[in-house]
């Protein structure tokens, strides 16, 4: 996978878990750059994020 196609992958999972979420890009400004999460939405996008990454592996064959 590209970093392109992984930036937007994962810029996808955290939409759809964090309803303040935007983007990943630095905005040098505290109430963007930071987000409340809670630990259930912070645990539901990394099952997703962990599951895009086996899924691409499965599909690389476990190659780099």
């Amino acid at each position: 996978m590209t970093e392109k196609k992984l930036r937007k992958e994962l810029t996808r999972i955290a939409k759809e878990n964090f309803v303040t979420f935007e983007t990943f890009e630095q905005r040098m400004s505290d109430s963007l750059d930071f987000i409340d999460v809670s630990v259930w939405g912070l645990e539901a996008a990394m099952k997703k994020a962990y599951e895009l990454g086996l899924s691409e592996g499965m599909k690389e064959g476990g190659e780099k």
